[in-house]
């Protein structure tokens, strides 16, 4: 099983990729764990990365590229993965479509869970005060939901094109996200 996880910050993606790769018994691949690991660990990827999740920008295409292969191959080869944080643009989705391809790893699904503005906001202060995540700010914050808006959302239209789209209310209760996705996931859809 490989998919993708699509959301923008604060919709449950963590929590949703957990669930769903304990239940097919994948790896969950986050980028955005990924990153804070390199960023923590102080080595030359997080120090080049640093500034910009610290501004809730993306992290450019290169060096993002460079981070999720090794991690998809290895999680393959474990027998499949949740890929949660990237692709975030048309060309890394454009690029990871040929790679895939080139590897005989094609997805199988993108899950989009569709949280609104309001709630996403709410979502983030809350885990802001609970974490303090230096991309928690309210400034950050608001940025990072544009870059979404601008960069990620097209994304949708793409795997729509290519039927592999499963989008899900965000809204609920965990438990039934999680229960919406695995039923989307069983029947296909």
């Amino acid at each position: 099983m490989r998919l993708l996880l699509i959301a923008p910050p604060g919709a449950g993606k963590g929590t949703q990729a957990k669930a769903v790769s304990a239940h097919y018994g994948i790896d969950t691949i986050s980028t955005g764990e990924l990153l804070r690991r390199e960023v923590a660990a102080g080595t030359r990827l997080g120090l080049s990365v640093r500034e910009y999740l610290d501004r809730g920008d993306l992290v450019p295409d290169p060096l993002m590229r460079d981070l999720v292969t090794a991690a998809v191959q290895e999680a393959d080869r474990r027998g499949g993965f949740l890929l949660d944080g990237y692709p975030r643009t048309l060309a890394q989705a454009e690029e990871g479509r040929r790679w895939a391809r080139e590897q005989a790893m094609p997805v199988d699904a993108a899950i989009y869970l569709e949280v609104s503005p309001p709630e996403l906001l709410r979502r983030l202060l809350g885990r802001s005060g609970a974490e303090g995540r230096s991309d928690d700010r309210e400034a950050t914050i608001r940025h990072r939901l544009e870059v979404f808006e601008t960069t990620t959302r097209p994304l949708l239209d793409l795997y729509r094109e290519l039927g592999i789209l499963l989008t899900v209310d965000g809204e609920q209760s965990v438990e039934a996200v999680t229960a919406d996705i695995l039923a989307g996931l069983s029947s296909g859809s």
